[in-house]
């Protein structure tokens, strides 16, 4: 990792810690507003530890843009959670084979950036 990057990724996770600090709930409660802060900053820290023994430029890349994504999706709707996936037609398929390959690649493509880090299972 370079120097710029490292401090990149740094920026990036204070100002996650930032934005849950101020985070205000939409519904104006303030239990949601604790489990929404404290959903956050564990989100927060948990990807970035995850994500630590990252070292190839291409995947930072990819893990940067996905926590930007995600931080704005989160302002805009006002929403820390994660938002649904699209599956595409007949994503769900229960056969072998051939068919079952072709729909986990569809299932690939159709995720979004920003549920990249979020495990399939």
């Amino acid at each position: 990792m370079t120097a710029a990057t490292r401090h990149e990724v740094l920026t990036l996770y204070r100002r996650v810690l930032r934005i849950a600090r101020g985070w205000r709930a939409r519904s104006g409660l303030q239990q949601d507003t604790d489990d929404e802060r404290r959903y956050i900053a564990h989100e927060a820290r948990t990807l970035f530890r995850q994500n630590q023994q990252v070292s190839d430029l291409e995947s930072i890349r990819k893990c940067i843009e996905e926590c930007q994504a995600r931080i704005e999706i989160g302002l805009h709707y006002q929403n820390p959670y994660p938002r649904p996936v699209h599956i595409p037609p007949m994503g769900l398929a229960t056969q072998k084979g051939r068919r079952l390959r072709a729909q986990e690649r569809l299932r690939k493509q159709a995720k979004p950036i920003y549920l990249k880090s979020l495990d399939d299972s």
